[in-house]
């Protein structure tokens, strides 16, 4: 049965149309530039976006079963459409942080607002809860071509950093693998690193040396503001911060469901070398 991708040009939702194609699985994408999502032959195409509900009774009719990429604030316009169109199961790309919004402020609710609302419809279920992406560090890539240097806050943060290729190759499973129905899985790449420890990483995979610079929170904050607002701003330090106060632990997701090991950081910034160099 035809599988639909929600944000199949976005950068999670193309990887995994990959993925279902590889295995032979029928999809039916819906993006808005499907011209820019250049979707292998045979994917069926359906023009559309999650923040425009028109569009989706024609991308969700005949649908079984989505892969619901995260936009909160349309999420009970998409809910109403799939129940008309009789969707029975949804997989949701949330994230970690989840399970510590539902403990807080509704205001707050990110990905929790997704997965509550996606669980009280009354839809067949899985979460996939992903950490920080290994692509976010990207965003390093014009400080250290013009400078050589790599500067944000809490250097003894633990992450674990996950390779968007990992993230999509578990969603395939969780869609082709209805025992998987019920469940929040957590996942993270296969080592724990902080911030000055990717940069060398970096550094290895250009060869060249990076400088790893401490900003205050509010340094970080400025710089960030302007670009995000100020709350996803905060957001993001309040992630740092956590992470420094409570280093996170890898978890074993990604091999136990794909049967390889996640990706490591240095494979990851060796393939995007030349993004830094």
């Amino acid at each position: 049965m035809t599988i639909l991708v929600t944000g199949a040009t976005a950068s999670v939702g193309r990887l995994l149309v990959d993925e279902l194609v590889a295995v032979g699985a029928p999809v039916r994408a819906l993006t808005n530039k499907p011209a820019r999502a250049a979707l292998p032959e045979g994917v069926e195409v359906a023009v559309g976006y999650l923040g425009r509900p028109e569009s989706l009774p024609a991308a969700l009719a005949g649908i079984d079963t989505v892969y619901l990429a995260p936009l909160p604030a349309y999420v009970d316009d998409f809910v109403r459409c799939a129940r008309e169109a009789g969707v029975r199961r949804v997989v949701v790309l949330s994230g970690e942080p989840a399970e510590y919004e539902a403990q807080g402020d509704p205001a707050s609710w990110h990905y929790y607002r997704v997965e509550r609302a996606i669980e009280e419809a009354g839809f067949e279920w899985t979460f996939l809860r992903p950490g920080q992406f290994m692509n976010n560090t990207l965003d390093w890539a014009p400080s250290i071509k013009s400078e050589g240097v790599v500067r944000a806050p809490y250097p003894n943060a633990v992450q674990t950093p996950i390779d968007l290729v990992d993230i999509a190759a578990v969603a395939r499973v969780a869609l082709l693998d209805e025992s998987f129905t019920g469940q929040k899985l957590v996942m993270s790449g296969p080592e724990a690193l902080t911030q000055p420890q990717e940069v060398e990483l970096i550094a290895a995979a250009i060869g060249r040396p990076i400088k790893f610079e401490e900003q205050t929170p509010q340094e970080y904050l400025d710089q960030l503001t302007p670009f995000t607002g100020l709350e996803t701003a905060q957001w993001l330090l309040d992630g740092f911060r956590m992470m420094a106060e409570h280093p996170m632990t890898p978890e074993s997701t990604v091999a136990d469901l794909t049967g390889r090991p996640g990706t490591t950081y240095a494979e990851w910034a060796v393939r995007n070398a030349a993004v830094f160099g």
